[in-house]
């Protein structure tokens, strides 16, 4: 009877132990289990551009299951808690096993901290090896295996973990010790893993590399022992080399992973395609090299059906003091010179004011107290839209802006998405020359419009967000017109065999900008150069400094050439002859000139020597006169004057009168 009241009092004693035990579990107040993570920023396949350090410039990272390889899972288990499967979060076995060797040696020889107890210490950033702090670590280790899963617990680790320095977290060790994403590790990697955090500072790699080569080696044959890999993988483990210092975190896409972060942590998935925006920031590095260090580049690559941004680099040196490398070059606004030349011929078609081979005159003019000039200083007389495009005329453009007019210019920029900066009142004619802000990324997407045949669309750069179309800013075969012509341009020296490439140049007022944008079959792009401070650059020049580097970029994108459409079947491709008569000649060049010259006769051979006699009928003075585009004389009266000082040669004379009227004669000069 005595036995049997013993162990009934026993059995209640383990129960009420046991009952008290389980209400201290319960009431067990569990920590913060969510833990700040550094920023990162992605790019469309998933790959890390650049994250950002948390509070103190601490690197803690978001880190999943799927982004660990097993191998890791596996060695980590087997060598600090093989029983982690199957405990309640204190191992009774390791337990009783440190207890004894303590007892024995008379100080604590072994450890008997599970992971989950590891967690426990982690959250509570607690000590280890004092006993008040272990049972403080088995309970709170008890109460969250009753409330966590196993892997819930297995990701706290992977994310909490000290690694050495101001690293924290498996995926953020992996990066900063091994440069690569712990998805996939050898053994050597994945045993260093392991064994980092059992004593990150003195076995940190880039101070104590020794230290932590024995311990992964150490690492290394156990698991051989337990049976995880064969002693074949650990012995040629152990022949590895072992990381010597940290690796620098990525830093792709700076600029545009700053405009995606801005004040708003988490992960940011971006349009921009990782490898092919690391071939471009090298090329934009190497293309700058030897040049003037406060000369700064931008550039925009993007698909055109798509939309999608796929490179995009603000500056070559983000961190240079000189060129401002800090200053995203491609959101700043900047004189876009002759670059929307396109835009004004492309709706000069669409409204069917002209057609590439539409006379126009490119002669004196002034439109009220604006008297525009080429760039060249060079009148051409009567020349094909198709070349004034080409060599970029300004008089020619001018007229048209002007048949146009400049607020129909500006609604098109705004049709296409891009937001103009203009100062003062209403935009002029000056528009069309580059009289107005844009930035880079604008630019592109108003030449993507072009080459999505006149469909605009805006750019999208990132992943979560639709890029609606906008409208049409002109027809299918005006924009296919525009890109023909551009297509026909030379390629810049020495670019290289890029198939054809639809482009065109500019150089803003004062050499302050050179810009090249331009498209092939499947991409659009855009290069500026300059300096961020709008500081003249002399000599810089859109054709000499920035089409080469397009043509660079459309290649580096393009594996093949990628050959321009077709035209849609309703463009108009015939001679000038074959033009209705309103469409063979632009403007007051439409009708018979009233101003012709009587004398000397066209195809005349003439001396060189003394004054050429000059006879005219009808115009309006006063006169100009120009040899072989150059002007000679202006302010002429009369109908009779003369012409000095020619070289030798064929020369064409021509005549402007106040209206703009010509006439010319072809001779030569003996």
């Amino acid at each position: 009877m005595k036995r049997l009241l013993a162990l009934v009092f026993c059995l209640w004693s383990v129960a009420f132990v046991r009952d008290g035990l389980d209400q201290v579990i319960d009431d067990t107040e569990l920590p913060v289990l969510v833990h700040g993570t550094a920023p990162e920023v992605r790019d469309r396949n998933g790959d890390l551009l650049r994250a950002y350090t948390i509070e103190d410039g601490l690197w803690r990272m978001a880190v999943s299951a799927d982004q660990v390889d097993p191998l890791f899972y596996d060695m980590l288990i087997a060598y600090e808690d093989k029983r982690f499967r199957q405990h309640i979060g204190v191992d009774p076995k390791a337990t009783l096993r440190a207890a004894w060797q303590a007892i024995r040696h008379g100080e604590i020889v072994s450890g008997a901290s599970t992971l989950t107890m590891q967690v426990a210490r982690l959250l509570e950033d607690g000590t280890t090896g004092q006993w008040a702090g272990k049972l403080r670590q088995m309970r709170l280790a008890l109460a969250l295996e009753r409330r966590l899963s196993k892997d819930q617990i297995l990701d706290l680790y992977l994310s909490l973990a000290p690694y050495g320095g101001n690293v924290e977290g498996l995926r953020a060790a992996s990066l900063v010790w091994l440069g690569k994403e712990p998805r996939r590790l050898t053994p050597a990697e994945a045993a260093l893993l392991v064994a980092l955090p059992q004593a990150p500072e003195s076995r940190r790699p880039d101070r104590h590399p020794k230290a932590a080569r024995i311990a992964r080696d150490r690492v290394l044959m156990r698991m051989a022992k337990a049976g995880v890999i064969s002693v074949e993988a650990a012995r040629a483990g152990q022949t590895d080399p072992a990381p010597l210092g940290r690796h620098p975190m990525p830093q792709i896409a700076p600029h545009m992973a700053d405009r995606a972060v801005g004040s708003t942590g988490g992960r940011h998935d971006l349009t921009l395609d990782r490898a092919l925006q690391l071939a471009l920031e090298d090329l934009t590095r190497t293309y700058m090299r030897g040049r003037d260090r406060r000369l700064s580049m931008a550039v925009v690559l993007a698909d055109i059906e798509g939309g999608d941004i796929l490179a995009s680099i603000g500056s070559p040196r983000y961190t240079a003091t000189e060129g401002q490398g800090f200053v995203d070059m491609t959101q700043a606004l900047r004189s876009p010179g002759s670059t929307l030349k396109p835009l004004v011929y492309g709706l000069a078609f669409d409204r069917g004011l002209v057609h590439p081979e539409t006379l126009i005159l490119d002669t004196p003019v002034q439109f009220g107290t604006y008297a525009p000039q080429n760039f060249d200083g060079v009148f051409r007389g009567e020349v094909a839209v198709r070349q004034a495009l080409q060599l970029s005329l300004n008089i020619p453009v001018v007229r048209l802006t002007e048949a146009l007019g400049p607020a129909q210019l500006m609604s098109a920029l705004r049709q296409a998405g891009v937001n103009p900066g203009l100062q003062g009142g209403a935009p002029g004619l000056a528009l069309s020359l580059g009289g107005v802000g844009v930035n880079l990324e604008d630019m592109v997407q108003l030449y993507g419009a072009m080459a999505r045949g006149g469909q605009a669309k805006p750019l999208r750069w990132r992943k979560d967000r639709d890029a609606e179309p906008l409208g049409r800013i002109m027809n299918r075969a005006s924009a296919w017109q525009v890109g023909h012509v551009l297509a026909g341009l030379m390629p810049p020296p020495q670019s290289g065999p890029r198939g054809r490439v639809a482009y065109k140049t500019g150089t803003s007022y004062g050499h302050r900008d050179a810009w090249a944008l331009g498209w092939n079959g499947r991409y659009v792009a855009g290069v500026w150069i300059g300096r961020p401070d709008g500081t003249p650059v002399p000599g810089a020049f859109g054709g000499d400094l920035a089409a080469p580097m397009l043509f660079e970029v459309l290649g580096r994108a393009s594996l093949r050439p990628a050959p321009l459409p077709a035209p849609p079947p309703e463009t108009l491709m015939v001679s000038r002859a074959a033009l209705p008569a309103p469409l063979q000649r632009f403007g007051e060049s439409q009708s018979q000139p009233s101003l012709q010259v009587t004398f000397p006769p066209d195809g005349a051979r003439l001396a060189a020597q003394g004054d050429i006699p000059i006879k005219l009928r009808g115009g309006t003075p006063p006169y100009t006169l120009l040899a072989n585009g150059a002007v000679v004389s202006t302010e002429l009266r009369g109908n009779a004057f003369s012409a000095s000082g020619l070289g030798a040669g064929f020369t064409t004379l021509s005549i402007i009168d106040a209206k703009g009227q010509s006439g010319r004669v072809s001779v030569e000069l003996r």
